[in-house]
């Protein structure tokens, strides 16, 4: 898990609400000061960071200072430096200053720029044992950061603005999620001469076995697998999911890490947007889209049954009638629908049931 440090330094008026909210999503890095360090030193769980304190982690920005305090062999503490990256030199000091294995973490502030400079960090740290931390100004600089060259730097140090800010970084945490797969026994195929079919472009490349999860109501979801196939009368689209109608359910990220996804309609996506691209395996990740394209097409109308703990559970799922388009088997092959039989067995996912505006709720509703 990559390391969020949130800058407590200032005691505003959201102070108290700020830090309760790190409490509930379990964020526990803070850098304090002399005016905020006694709000936690009582409490044993926090990991402080500061730079004019004696805290666990210590942070310089002076080298002879630092060395100093490090000759000494006081083991207690963890050394930290502070650099704002302002030159290819400065770029060169942090690089051997983590090189020398004498600090733990190097927290860098790239005020101008900021992409090229972290990829020759990263890309020269990856290996080593100091920790490379990217102070931001905001949540679209720290996902910037935690995914440059893929891999992106270990931490990311922020002044929190609001509540907001706190859940949108402990979201990006989470590079992977799970989300539980089953077989669904196809009951029914029905034809429809013509519907409005959406088309998802992600800004990703999919992989075989990768797709999205569709469903006609909330009680289930068939694994849509993406066009990743080069066909003699198509070039592959790797990054295309040619979902189903307007009407689907689609799963995108939750704001919520708890709870994993909520739901779209399919007609509800536009470029900018993120959906959840799932493989038979379950492991999902969050994608993308590009952009959306909604046309008319003839198109088939699937039930299924899924059987879970003695109870059948009814789910459906409407697709394109043409051979491009594939839902998943169990052993994760990819079928063309036009192919797809009564009695066959596909990958679906059981949802929530009752959802508002897209979030489960507990609530009677029918949906058939």
């Amino acid at each position: 898990m990559k390391r969020i440090i949130l800058n407590f330094e200032r005691k505003d008026i959201k102070f108290k609400e700020l830090v309760q909210e790190a409490f509930n999503k379990d964020i526990l890095n803070f850098l304090v000061s002399k005016a905020t360090h006694d709000e936690f030193k009582k409490i044993e769980r926090v990991n402080l960071f500061s730079k004019d304190i004696d805290t666990k982690y210590l942070i310089f920005d002076n080298e002879v200072k630092m060395n100093e305090r490090i000759d000494k062999g006081d083991m207690r503490n963890s050394i930290g430096f502070y650099i704002e990256l302002k030159s290819k030199d400065d770029e060169v000091t942090i690089t051997n200053l983590a090189k020398t294995n004498r600090i733990d973490f190097v927290i860098v502030n790239a005020k101008d720029w900021k992409i090229i400079p972290f990829e020759n960090l990263i890309a020269e740290l990856h290996s080593n044992d100091t920790e490379l931390i990217a102070e931001v100004d905001n949540v679209q600089e720290a996902e910037l950061m935690l995914k440059t060259l893929e891999m992106g730097v270990d931490g990311i140090l922020m002044v929190p603005k609001d509540a907001n800010d706190i859940v949108s970084l402990k979201n990006l945490m989470y590079d992977g999620y799970y989300i539980e797969l089953t077989t669904a026994k196809i009951t029914q195929i029905e034809t429809i001469p013509e519907s409005e079919r959406v088309c998802v472009d992600t800004t990703s490349l999919l992989k075989p076995g990768e797709g999205i999860l569709i469903g006609s109501t909330a009680m289930g979801f068939t694994l849509v697998h993406a066009e990743v196939f080069e066909t003699q009368f198509v070039a592959s689209r790797p990054f295309r999911v040619n979902a189903g109608d307007v009407s689907a359910y689609v799963l995108v990220p939750n704001n919520d890490p708890d709870k994993i996804y909520r739901t779209n309609y399919l007609s509800e996506l536009k470029g900018g947007k993120k959906v959840l691209a799932v493989n038979y395996k379950g492991e999902a990740r969050i994608v993308s889209v590009g952009r959306v394209k909604i046309e008319t097409r003839p198109m088939l109308r699937f039930e299924m049954e899924v059987l879970k703990e003695k109870e059948r559970i009814q789910i459906s799922c409407i697709c394109q009638n043409a051979e491009t388009i594939r839902l998943v088997e169990p052993s994760g092959k990819a079928k063309s629908v036009v192919d797809i039989k009564i009695g066959d067995e596909i990958l679906a996912h059981v949802g929530p049931g009752a959802t508002h505006f897209g979030t489960a709720i507990k609530e009677t509703i029918i949906e058939k």
